[in-house]
């Protein structure tokens, strides 16, 4: 794609910054928010007009025959949300935008970038799977993204609960890097209950949209934002996911794309594992260990170091005495609602209780959406006081 004249005070990567007061780059980022607006959801028609227009973002939007998107006014409170957000605008022209988005035939023309840009360009792995995940299912994604990160590669998920939330959590206990790709705008957060996540990515990598300013969660969002998933990485592997779910329409994007997809097998009996092992069905790849995802890309990365699994009535931390233990191991293998869980450990109910509590507390069990209790993973909690 042709690159475009950029103000003085633009960087040489190409960089549009909200914050930059200069009437030249107002102007400039004007008019790809003012493209975004009318074009975000139609990616294709977006790069032809773009490429009929020598990249000239205002002469793209009139090619397109669509009315603006926004009008002058709005645009101009987005820079200033924007720039209040520390969001920065990376056109689809610019060199600092990544090749391998560059090269889909339905890149974004604009990206809103909050974080690190030049994480966008480094060699990734994306962990997609079900919102409403087994404990096995987070605590794969957990684990796959705190090795892959530590290995050096950059983890990409979606922010979802679930598979995502875990994915990104792994890759910072991991210590490493990790993009967001959100389905709304980038001065929203969906889940909202995710915002220190987003935070927490934002430090370590990146949080992005391709949608303007003010664009909420909504459904015809969500299939580009998860093409958007498999064209920044090299793999994407798949933790946990049910028949007809987002995560598949990913891993079909990915094929699309000529990424590797792999696969975490689940458990046979589980819904939430139905369409992940479909795929391994039809031919993809399982996952055993972080070690499989490695061999299957290309690139120096460094050694992984043995995959440690704790014993969970001897993880450090947990609550000193049997009862508490017992009942984290319980817990361990897959979520269980506090009736079921109270009849496996066939405890009286004032035994079992004061161990639930002690774990609570501690913060080792959380509870789901369903109102089912799971194992918190040992890597994502600091041991308690006194343990």
């Amino acid at each position: 794609m042709p690159a475009i004249s950029l103000p003085e005070s633009a960087s040489v990567s190409g960089i549009l910054d909200p914050a930059d007061s200069s009437q030249a780059a107002r102007a400039l980022l004007g008019h790809w928010l003012g493209l975004q607006a009318s074009l975000c959801l139609s990616p294709v028609l977006a790069r032809k007009c773009l490429e009929a227009s020598d990249g000239d973002p205002e002469a793209a939007l009139g090619r397109s025959g669509r009315r603006p998107g926004a009008s002058p006014r709005e645009i101009e409170d987005w820079i200033s949300e924007l720039a209040r957000r520390g969001v920065r605008a990376l056109p689809c022209t610019a060199a600092a935008y990544p090749a391998r988005l560059r090269a889909l035939t339905d890149p974004p023309p604009l990206l809103l970038v909050r974080g690190q840009v030049g994480a966008l360009v480094a060699s990734g792995v994306a962990l997609v799977g079900a919102r409403a995940a087994s404990g096995y299912g987070r605590r794969m994604a957990t684990e796959l993204a705190a090795a892959l990160a530590q290995a050096g590669l950059v983890v990409v998920s979606g922010l979802a609960r679930g598979v995502d939330a875990a994915a990104h959590r792994g890759a910072l206990a991991g210590g490493g890097r990790t993009l967001a790709v959100m389905g709304c705008g980038p001065d929203r957060i969906y889940p909202p209950e995710h915002a220190e996540l987003a935070g927490q990515v934002a430090d370590s990598g990146a949080v992005l949209s391709e949608l303007p300013p003010g664009r909420p969660p909504a459904a015809a969002h969500f299939p580009l934002r998860n093409r958007l998933i498999s064209g920044l990485v090299e793999a994407v592997v798949v933790v946990e996911a049910r028949p007809r779910s987002g995560s598949l329409i990913t891993a079909r994007h990915a094929l699309q794309q000529g990424r590797e997809v792999l696969v975490v097998p689940g458990r046979i009996d589980s819904v939430q594992a139905q369409g992940s092992n479909a795929l391994l069905r039809e031919g993809a790849r399982p996952v055993l260990e972080a070690r499989d995802v490695l061999e299957a890309l290309t690139g120096p990365f460094r050694a992984l170091p043995e995959p440690v699994r704790p014993d969970p009535l001897g993880v450090e931390g947990v609550p000193s005495g049997q009862d508490p233990a017992a009942l984290y191991a319980a817990l361990v293998d897959e979520p269980r609602n506090r009736d079921d869980l109270q009849r496996r450990m066939q405890w009286p109910s004032g035994r079992f209780a004061l161990a639930l509590m002690e774990l609570e507390m501690a913060g080792w069990v959380e509870d789901d959406r369903d109102g089912r209790l799971s194992a918190v993973p040992a890597r994502r909690r600091a041991p308690p006081n006194g343990a």
